[in-house]
């Protein structure tokens, strides 16, 4: 009996620790955004002041992020162009790393290297080179290249990677069960590889959507217009008629910005987790 109740003793100990661990954890991690909600409810003059609880609550400052300028519009620019993004990310991820992981041809492992390689580039080394192209095209102060540069840049990149890892998971026998049934590679895709990887299609959706949503170089460079700035891009623009920044608008107006970044990970939380994993048990 005594070794039984020590026993539970000690259990009871690590789970109040586990507990202890977890709620430090959520206060770091936590901490930063509800003061983040807190600047945005106060005042011009005690937006960097030290209380938790604004006095008085300025349910205002919301408004103004709307009215001072196109920032409904900045926020529609953003999540259309994130949508595409995902999507195209999503069709040239999928053949990409289906080809990589599934298909016999000469040089597969040379361009595998050759196309991971490609992360090792910093973005602002490209940023010149791609900005000769944007003109050249006609395509300044529009959303094409933030559409496009993106699916061939890092994101693809890495969403080929994880398809890539996904793809190799797959029971061998289930591919050339359906090779010797007649289907072409395209059939096997669509059919049977997909549907078996959603876990780490949603993780490409996830890592995406923020890598979209988060890009501020290139709309820096190549857009012109408020009406067709992103959101970072509108986030650096609030500041009163004296050049001064307006921390409380702005803390306001972040407030809003990572709303639909938080609710696509909450949907596709426990798919983005398995899909991760699922990549990682062979190389």
């Amino acid at each position: 009996m005594k070794a039984s109740s020590a026993v539970e003793r000690r259990s009871a100990a690590a789970t109040a620790a586990r507990y202890v661990a977890l709620v430090a954890c959520a206060v770091v991690f936590l901490g930063p955004l509800a003061w983040l909600l807190s600047m945005s409810l106060r005042t011009a003059a005690a937006a960097l002041g030290r209380q938790w609880i604004p006095n008085p609550v300025r349910w205002a400052n919301y408004a103004v992020v709307f009215s001072f300028q196109p920032f409904a519009n900045q926020l529609l620019n953003s999540a259309y162009i994130m949508a595409l993004v995902c999507l195209g990310t999503l069709v040239v991820s999928s053949l990409a790393g289906f080809a990589l992981a599934r298909i016999n041809f000469p040089g597969r492992g040379a361009i595998l290297i050759l196309v991971l390689s490609s992360l090792f580039i910093p973005a602002e080394t490209t940023i010149i080179p791609l900005y000769r192209d944007v003109i050249a095209l006609h395509w300044t102060d529009t959303h094409i290249p933030l559409i496009l540069f993106p699916i061939c840049g890092t994101v693809g990149v890495v969403g080929t990677f994880v398809m890539r890892q996904a793809f190799l998971t797959l029971p061998q026998e289930v591919i050339e069960a359906a090779r010797v049934d007649g289907a072409s590679w395209p059939r096997i895709l669509i059919r049977i590889a997909l549907p078996m990887v959603r876990p780490s299609l949603a993780a490409v959706v996830v890592l995406t959507a923020l890598s979209s949503w988060n890009q501020y170089l290139q709309p820096l460079v190549f857009l012109r217009s408020r009406q067709h700035f992103t959101v970072p891009l509108g986030l650096s623009q609030y500041s009163d008629q004296y050049t001064g920044p307006m921390y409380n608008i702005q803390a306001a107006a972040t407030t809003l910005s990572i709303l639909p970044v938080i609710a696509i990970f909450l949907l596709a939380q426990r798919q983005f987790i398995a899909g991760l994993t699922e990549g990682s048990v062979k190389a």
